[in-house]
C-alpha cells in the first residue's frame, strides 16, 4: 500500500510529466474489482474527462489530488498497486482500473492490488469526502511540530486506551502513515508496538516525534519504499529496517533476533532488546 512518501513521490513525478497534458479519452477499469471505489459510471467519467487539461497535482497523506481543468479534480488514494505513465507507442497493461489517454499519445494507468479510490469530483467537492474532510496535519506539513504532536497524544489519552502502534496506524490520527513505515518509526524510537501511549515520558514522546520525521523524510528523499514503484515503474530506494525479511535475523543495532507478532490488524517486526515491552508499574 502506498503511504505518505510514495504519494509525495507520485505527485512530484506527475507534475514533471503530466501537468499541462490534454486528455483525449478517459476510461474506468476493464477489470472488475469490488474494492475499487468509483463515484462515476464509465460513460459519465469518459464524457467529463475528455478535453480536460491536467493541472498541478498535490499529495496529502494517502491521497493524490489531480486537477482536470476546467472544473474537475481526479482523486486517487488509500490504494496500493501501480500507477504508471506510458510514453507514446508503449504497450499498455491488459488490465487496469483507470486509464487516461492524452492527445500527445502518452497514457496513464492505475491498477490497485487490494483496494483504493479512483474518483472524479467537481473542483472543491472532494473536500467533503470521508477521510479528506477534517483531515489532520501530516508529518510532511510545516504545522507538524512537536507541540502539535504532544497535544495530539494528550487528546488521544482522554479517550480509549491506545498503544504507540495505534497512534501511528489507526483512525488516521497521523495521516499518511501505515503499518509498513510504522515498523521503522517504532524501531528508531526504541518502542515496542504494544507500548501504551499513557506510559511515555516526555523524552520518549520527543524520540517518537523525531523518529516519525526522520523516517518520513528519508523515505521521501529516496522516492518511497523499495517494495513500491513510482510513476515509471521504478522501485523506491528506501529499504525498511524492520519488515518480513528482518524477522529471525539479527537486529542491526544489538544483534538480538528480530521477532514477529500479529497486532492491530497487521504484522509487527521488532527487536525484543531494543524495543522492550514495558508496562508502567510492573
Amino acid at each position: 500500500m502506498f503511504e505518505l512518501p510514495e504519494f509525495i513521490t507520485l505527485a512530484k513525478q506527475a507534475n514533471e510529466t503530466l501537468e499541462g497534458k490534454l486528455i483525449a479519452e478517459g476510461h474506468l477499469g476493464n477489470s472488475p474489482h469490488k474494492f475499487v471505489w468509483y463515484n462515476r459510471k464509465p460513460e459519465e467519467f469518459a464524457a467529463l474527462t475528455a478535453g480536460k487539461r491536467v493541472g498541478r497535482a498535490v499529495s496529502k497523506a494517502k491521497w493524490l489530488f489531480v486537477p482536470l481543468e476546467p472544473g474537475y479534480l481526479l482523486l486517487l488514494g488509500e490504494c496500493g498497486g501501480k500507477m504508471l505513465y506510458h510514453v507514446p507507442g508503449a504497450k499498455l497493461p491488459n488490465k487496469y482500473h483507470l486509464l487516461l489517454h492524452f492527445e500527445d499519445g502518452s497514457s496513464l494507468t492505475a491498477m490497485t492490488a487490494m483496494w483504493g479510490a479512483m474518483e472524479l469530483y467537481e473542483a472543491g467537492k472532494e473536500q467533503e469526502r470521508q477521510y479528506i474532510k477534517d483531515m489532520r496535519i501530516t508529518p510532511a506539513d510545516p504545522g507538524f511540530t512537536f507541540d502539535h504532536f504532544s497535544a495530539l497524544i494528550d487528546e488521544v489519552l482522554t479517550g480509549e486506551k491506545r498503544s504507540v502502534k495505534g497512534l501511528l496506524t489507526q483512525d488516521q490520527l497521523i495521516p499518511g502513515l501505515g503499518n509498513a513505515i510504522a515498523q521503522d518509526i517504532l524501531f528508531r524510537a526504541h518502542l515496542h508496538p504494544r507500548r501504551s501511549l499513557a506510559d511515555l515520558d516526555p523524552g520518549q514522546r520527543r524520540n517518537l516525534y523525531a523518529a516519525i520525521l526522520d523516517t518520513v523524510r528519508e523515505a521521501t528523499e529516496k522516492g518511497g519504499r523499495n517494495d513500491e514503484t513510482d510513476l515509471f515503474g521504478n522501485p523506491g530506494g528506501y529499504v525498511r529496517i524492520m519488515d518480513s525479511y528482518a524477522a529471525g535475523k539479527p537486529c542491526p543495532e544489538c544483534g538480538a533476533t528480530v521477532q514477529k507478532i500479529q497486532y492491530l490488524g497487521g504484522a509487527c517486526y521488532f527487536c525484543p532488546k531494543c524495543q522492550v515491552y514495558i508496562l508502567k508499574g510492573r
